[in-house]
């Protein structure tokens, strides 16, 4: 627990400073609003594959703790929430708070709602479900304010994982790329050989950044990564040029039609052999999990080894939630050992808990586990964790554009102009 806390220093720092294609909801629960009552509203943007079942995972150890409430699964779709924290937004504000709802530990979860005194302080369910001791430490100070813990962490999310298609580097006698060299070399490799070399679909805006972060952290390394929140990196330094231009690159090896695709549409390609490569969170594995597919092999993102650039998923309980102590009973659920190890393995996560039995989790997650206690640890731009949102809006749109136009220089001007007005660079 102590080596974990000290791998998070450098997340700390930061903080201080500063999933899809269907909607179908999980059996046992319904998808009209909740109006009070023997009911239970969770709000999420879990709606494909792995997520769908890792959420059922909960609903079902819920519904047999409580099998007289009614679960309202208030899911919308949008990878990374690109949807539903607009919707959750305008339902926050018009006073009609969900039960419980997703969100992203860091700067997502503070920023939004605690200092925003949207959420109730959960001192006391910590203390009796002994979450305070379950939890490594530098986890519970990322999901508290003041010393307080305002959310319960159901996962541990790794971002920068490059992902391919086992038969098509056998049969291409290749081996995935571990610098940004290699990755070039490989690309150029498939490329000749009529293979797309990185599948990748930015139809929702997260994506872009996605992608970007991990080449960020490729061209910058860890300290000068997390160093860009908070101010001690400029965003006019020379490695930040090499990081755009070498993005930009990397977009020249994609499929075409990147814009019209979401991220599991664009994994869709590399497991049907269309393209060899992706680079995204590892909810992939969940994903291929759900799909069956078995076939696939991963790497730390290029330029990323020994890097873990890391993200939570969370629940609250937001003020004047209609069910209180039903969305209580939901959130011991999501921080219990039981609830973890049924969610985490199907949604291509490890446990934010300390005490899960590894024995439950596929290759890759028994891995990821395993970089999680020995990586050097940075916080997800794309996913919360590094910056405050109004920041991350800044950025999204930047990269956004930058895909589109592949101005560099004016691009690097912009980021540095967005990171004074967030009030971290001079």
């Amino acid at each position: 627990m102590k080596r974990i806390s000290s791998l998070l220093v450098l997340v700390l720092a930061v903080i201080a400073a500063c999933g899809p294609a269907t909607t179908t909801a999980p059996s046992g629960a319904t998808s009209a609003p909740a109006a009070g009552g023997n009911k239970l509203e969770i709000f999420s943007w879990w709606t494909t594959g792995g997520e769908a079942a890792g959420l059922q995972g909960l609903f079902d150890i819920y519904k047999k703790q409580n099998p007289n409430v009614e679960i309202i699964n208030a899911a919308v779709a949008g990878a990374a929430g690109t949807n539903a924290k607009a919707v959750l937004k305008t339902r926050m504000l018009g006073g009609d708070a969900p039960d419980s709802f997703q969100v992203h530990m860091g700067h997502e979860l503070t920023d939004s709602w605690v200092v925003t005194d949207k959420m109730e302080d959960l001192s006391d369910l910590f203390t009796k479900n002994g979450f305070d001791k379950a939890f490594p430490k530098g986890v519970l100070d990322i999901v508290s304010y003041n010393g307080k813990p305002y959310s319960v962490p159901v996962n541990i999310h790794r971002a920068n994982v490059l992902w391919y298609n086992k038969k098509v580097f056998t049969a291409n006698n290749l081996q995935p790329p571990k610098t940004l060299d290699d990755f070039f070399k490989v690309a150029d490799a498939l490329k000749a050989k009529g293979i797309t070399p990185l599948a990748y679909g930015d139809k929702e805006s997260f994506a872009a950044v996605h992608t970007f972060e991990t080449v960020l952290i490729g061209v910058l390394g860890p300290d000068a990564y997390a160093g860009l929140w908070m101010g001690a990196t400029k965003w006019t330094d020379p490695k930040v040029t090499q990081a755009l231009d070498t993005f930009k690159k990397m977009l020249t090896y994609t499929n075409s039609d990147h814009a019209a695709l979401t991220w599991d549409q664009a994994n869709d390609q590399l497991i049907s052999g269309k393209a060899a490569m992706t680079i995204m969170g590892d909810w992939i594995d969940g994903d291929y999990t759900a799909k069956k597919f078995s076939d696939y092999g991963w790497v730390a993102a290029p330029g990323n080894d020994g890097i873990f650039d890391a993200l939570s998923d969370t629940f609250g309980l937001p003020k004047g939630a209609k069910d209180r102590d039903n969305a209580l009973k939901w959130l011991a659920v999501a921080g219990s050992k039981d609830g973890q190890e049924a969610f985490n393995p199907k949604k291509g996560s490890i446990c934010a808990r300390t005490d899960c039995n590894q024995s439950l989790f596929d290759a890759y997650l028994q891995s990821a586990a395993k970089d999680w206690t020995s990586n050097k640890i940075v916080p997800s731009l794309a996913h919360g964790a590094a910056a405050k949102e109004g920041w991350l809006t800044n950025v999204t749109d930047l990269v956004v554009s930058f895909v589109a136009k592949g101005d560099t220089a004016g691009t690097q001007t912009a980021l540095d102009k967005a990171c004074k007005d967030a009030g971290v660079c001079k």
